[in-house]
């Protein structure tokens, strides 16, 4: 009796069409997932290149060249100088926050009463619609209704109802995937110890479904704090940082290179709020 080895050194071994076909299998399958971790590396690349690139220009000399170098902390020293952008900063953390905390209650409500409806799949449909439409189109449908129907004066109450209606949809996903998740039995057993409805909520439920809240409120916050495109049709006199981000980068002044560092420096914000909320959410539940 031949040891498996040796069957397989001569299936290895054998013409191709009397080569076993689980041979053949195995080294096609071999191919496609070397191609699939290829391309996935390309794509991690594509996101994380021009960051990174972005991070190495906001130190050089002439960041508009398109070659690193000489380098140097000029940029950053006139950005600390040059305290313009600080009040737009300061705007869009406010606005940010405020729709985090609003997609983030609002979804909640949606999304633990959404799975137990009998037509939640029509109003899922209504809910995640504003993800298929485009942000100018969105924003200037917003204008023609606000400003040109019902003569409303544009502010940061119009930005704040842009920002929600372009971040909710991502909120509401987020809390979707833990509520759907969540095990009912686990407030029935509850209700069975005596605990009321706040209670269960508190104590049972909340806890579990913790990580897509605060998902929500991050999506809320990033994409609010990132947005553009609405804000520039419904600002009215308000300014975000993406908007004085773009009237710099617009204007052909000598401020264009301050922009490098100053998305560096939102860059590195971003990264650090989301691993401090992934640690927070699931680092310090692995130590345990």
């Amino acid at each position: 009796m031949s040891a498996p080895g040796t069957i397989t050194r001569m299936a290895a071994d054998a013409p191709p069409e009397v080569r076993p076909v689980h041979v053949r299998a195995g080294r096609l399958e071999h191919r496609l997932g070397l191609l699939a971790a290829l391309g996935g590396f390309g794509m991690i690349a594509l996101t994380y290149a021009p960051m990174l690139w972005l991070g190495i220009m906001s130190v050089s000399a002439d960041p508009l060249g398109g070659l690193p170098g000489p380098f140097t902390l000029e940029w950053y020293d006139r950005l600390f100088t040059d305290r313009r952008w600080v009040g737009p900063l300061l705007a869009s953390m406010g606005c940010g926050a405020v729709v985090g905390l609003a997609c983030a209650a609002s979804g909640l409500l949606v999304a633990r009463a959404l799975p137990q409806l009998r037509a939640r799949g029509a109003l899922l449909i209504a809910f995640l619609a504003p993800l298929f439409i485009p942000g100018v189109l969105l924003g200037a449908g917003l204008f023609l209704y606000l400003r040109v129907f019902l003569g409303l004066r544009l502010g940061w109450w119009s930005v704040f109802l842009a920002h929600f209606a372009w971040a909710y949809p991502f909120a509401l996903l987020a809390l979707l995937v833990t509520t759907t998740r969540f095990d009912t039995r686990l407030n029935d057993a509850a209700a069975d110890l005596g605990a009321g409805p706040w209670r269960r909520f508190v104590d049972v439920e909340f806890p579990l479904i913790m990580p897509g809240v605060v998902s929500a409120a991050l999506f809320g916050f990033l994409l609010s704090f990132n947005e553009l495109a609405r804000t520039i049709l419904l600002r009215g006199t308000a300014t975000t940082l993406p908007l004085f981000e773009w009237a710099q980068a617009t204007s052909h002044s000598s401020n264009v290179p301050l922009i490098f560092a100053l998305a560096t420096l939102v860059l590195l914000a971003s990264l650090l709020l989301i691993g401090v909320s992934f640690w927070m959410l699931f680092g310090r539940a692995a130590d345990r």
